[in-house]
C-alpha cells in the first residue's frame, strides 16, 4: 500500500536467523524516596530482522522501559543491549544521539511533533540533525513521506491544525526520515480511535513487508494478536512465548511461574524422545523443528498419527492418566527438535491452579485417545 517513490540504497537485509536486537541479562533499577525499585529483572531476549513484534503487559510491567533500553533513552543498571552489532549500552551520549538518529525510528504515544514547525519541517528535522541528504533532497524526501502517509496536502500546516490520527501519521513519517532499519513505537495507537488505530497498524504492517523491523508496545490485545510475535512482560520479566502459545488459558502470573519451571532440551534428527510403554514423566512444548508421534499397530508396524511443530505439545495424555507412554515420539529426520519441558509434578500443579486450562487439556486428551483407538483398530481390520 505505502511505498517510497525514491530513496537512497537500502542496507543489506540480515539473514532470517540473525538476531538484530539482543538483550542479555538486562536489569533496570530506579531510585526514589522509598528506595530502589527494579523494573526489569535480568531480561534476555532476541528480536529478529524483519519481524513485527508486539510487546504487551499491564501498566507498570516494564514495557516502555524495555523499549527505552533498546533506544538508549534509558541505560541498563546491568546487562548488555546489542543492536545490529552495536553495543548500545556502551555508547556515549553523543554517540547515542548520532546512532539513534541514523538507525532507529521512534514513534511516541503523544506524537511529540514540534508545535512551531510545519509538518514538512518536523519531518526534515531528523535529516538536518544527522546531516543526511542535501537541502533539496530533504524537502523532496519529506514530501514523499507525507505522500506515503496520505498527508501531502497538509505539508505546510502546523500540528495543531490536524487531527490526532493525522499527527500520528506525520510522526511515523518523521520516524522514517533517515530510512532506519528499525522502528520502535510506544503505544502508538493509545490515543486514537479504533478506525484510526487500524490505519496506523496497517502502515506498520506494510513497512514490515518492505523489510523494516517494527517493535510496538501496545495495550490493544486485538492488534497484538496480529503481529508476527508477541512478547508478554509480567513484573519486569518476559514470559516464555511458547508457554503463552501452548497454554493461553493460564493467567499471566501462572505463565510466569511456568516460565521459571521449564527447562530447554534438544534432540538430534531422528532421535527418540518418548518410547511407547516406558514411564511418562514430562510435558513437552516444541520451540523449534517438528516431531513425529507414532503408534504401533497390532501387526507390529508403526503409523505416524501426528506431526507437532513449533508451539504444539505432547506428553499430556500420559501425565493426566498416570500411565506409560501410549505412543513413540521422535524428532523428524528433517532436522533437530528443540523443546521446553515441564516435569510431571509441575504440569499437574499448573493444571490444579487453572480449571480452564485443565478443561481444555482434558478435551484434547479425550480427542487424541479416541483417534489413537481408531487408528489401532483400523490397522487390525
Amino acid at each position: 500500500m505505502f511505498r517510497f517513490s525514491r530513496s537512497r540504497p537500502q542496507p543489506p537485509v540480515a539473514e532470517p536467523n540473525e538476531s538484530l536486537i539482543k538483550l542479555r541479562r538486562v536489569v533496570k533499577k530506579f531510585s526514589n524516596a522509598a528506595g530502589d525499585f527494579t523494573v526489569l529483572k535480568g531480561i534476555t531476549f532476541d528480536f529478529q530482522a524483519g519481524e513485527f513484534v508486539g510487546i504487551i503487559g499491564k501498566s507498570g510491567s516494564g514495557k516502555s522501559t524495555l523499549v527505552n533500553m533498546i533506544t538508549g533513552i534509558d541505560r541498563p543498571t546491568k546487562g548488555e543491549i546489542i543492536v545490529d552489532g552495536i553495543p548500545v549500552h556502551a555508547l556515549s551520549e553523543n554517540q547515542l544521539a548520532i546512532w539513534r538518529g541514523r538507525k532507529l525510528g521512534i514513534v511516541f504515544q503523544f506524537f511529540q511533533l514540534l508545535p512551531m514547525l510545519s509538518l514538512m519541517e518536523n519531518i526534515m528535522l531528523p535529516m538536518d540533525f544527522c546531516n543526511m541528504y542535501s537541502a533539496r533532497e530533504r524537502r523532496q524526501r519529506a514530501r514523499e513521506l507525507l505522500a506515503m502517509m496520505e498527508m501531502e496536502e497538509h505539508a505546510n500546516k502546523l500540528p495543531t491544525e490536524i487531527s490526532g490520527g493525522q499527527q500520528q501519521r506525520v510522526a511515523i513519517a518523521r520516524a522514517l526520515a533517515n530510512d532506519p532499519p528499525i522502528l520502535l513505537a510506544d503505544e502508538p495507537t493509545g490515543n486514537l480511535d479504533s478506525r484510526t488505530a487500524e490505519v496506523v497498524f496497517s502502515i506498520f504492517a506494510d513497512l514490515v513487508k518492505q523489510g523494516k523491523t517494527v517493535v510496538m508496545v501496545t495495550h490493544d490485545s486485538s492488534l497484538a494478536r496480529r503481529v508476527n510475535r508477541t512478547v508478554l512482560i509480567v513484573d519486569g520479566e518476559i514470559v516464555n512465548e511458547f508457554i503463552t502459545r501452548a497454554l493461553p488459558q493460564l493467567t499471566t502470573q501462572q505463565m510466569l511461574k511456568a516460565t521459571h519451571m521449564i527447562e530447554p532440551v534438544r534432540f538430534e534428527p531422528g532421535a527418540t524422545i518418548l518410547r511407547e510403554g516406558e514411564p511418562a514423566d514430562s510435558f513437552y512444548i516444541i520451540t523449534r523443528g517438528r516431531a513425529e508421534v507414532a503408534l504401533r499397530r497390532p501387526g507390529g508396524s508403526d503409523v505416524v498419527v501426528f506431526r507437532p511443530g513449533v508451539g504444539e505439545y505432547f506428553g499430556e495424555v500420559e501425565l493426566l492418566h498416570g500411565s506409560a507412554n501410549i505412543a513413540t515420539v521422535r524428532a523428524s529426520v528433517e532436522g533437530p527438535v528443540e523443546a521446553v519441558v515441564l516435569e510431571r509434578h509441575e504440569f499437574i500443579e499448573l493444571l490444579g491452579e487453572s480449571e480452564e486450562t485443565r478443561g481444555v487439556i482434558n478435551r484434547i486428551v479425550e480427542q487424541r485417545l479416541a483417534e489413537n483407538v481408531a487408528t489401532r483398530q483400523g490397522g487390525s481390520a
